[in-house]
Parts: structure tokens; sequence; C-alpha cells
């Protein structure tokens, strides 16, 4: 787990923000289902856009599966400019390709680092 910056609205509390792996049987939204449900137990509630929350799960693969509907897209649309994604997802699985351009997780946080 990481304590970052907030992402978006930066005049709030500092972020928790953590990346986990794991096999789901069913469906991409199936999965969206699982996800607002489990923020849900945590107790989150509706609220400003990128505001303060209890708990925020996002979908940033599904194996190589290309998702774009409205209330989902996979992969995370704004996977390649979050750091505080890219770096957990780079210690897990540095060699994880994104979808469609095929360039490795490790590859894409290379782009934003300082050189």
């Amino acid at each position: 787990m990481r304590e970052t910056e907030p992402f978006g609205v930066t005049d709030q509390p500092r972020f928790l923000n953590q990346v986990v792996t794991g096999r789901w049987t069913g469906t991409p939204r199936e999965l969206l289902a699982a996800a607002k449900a489990a923020e849900r137990r945590a107790g989150r509630t509706p609220g400003r856009r990128w505001g303060p929350r209890v708990a925020d799960a996002d979908i940033l693969f599904f194996d190589d599966r290309v998702v774009d509907e409205d209330d989902l897209r996979i992969p995370h649309p704004g996977i390649r400019e979050r750091r505080f994604v890219l770096e957990p997802l780079v210690e897990l699985a540095p060699d994880l390709r994104h979808p469609v351009d095929r360039r490795t997780v490790k590859e894409l946080l290379a782009d934003i680092l300082p050189p």
C-alpha cells in the first residue's frame, strides 16, 4: 500500500493506493458489479468526482480484453498517466502488456518517470 498525493482534486487528504491481482471466472461487467458492491460495503457514498472517498476500486486490465462501454472501459483509460497505479503494478507484473499498444507496464512507467 502506498500513500500518495490526491489525483484530480488536490485540496483533500492524501490517498492510500494498492494494486492487486486475482482470478475471476465471470465477465468484466460482473467484476465491476462486485467491485462497486465492495466499495459500498466499505462505506463509500456518492460524492464529487475525484473527491474524498473511503474506497475506490478500478479494473485496470482483464486479461487481454478491451471493453469500451459508457460505464466500463478496460484497460483503464487513465493508466498511462497514473504513476501511483503503475509503480505497484510493475512490482507485481512488470511484463504485463497493455492489450492495445502491447507495451509492458514497465515501459509505460518509464514514460512518466523523470529522466
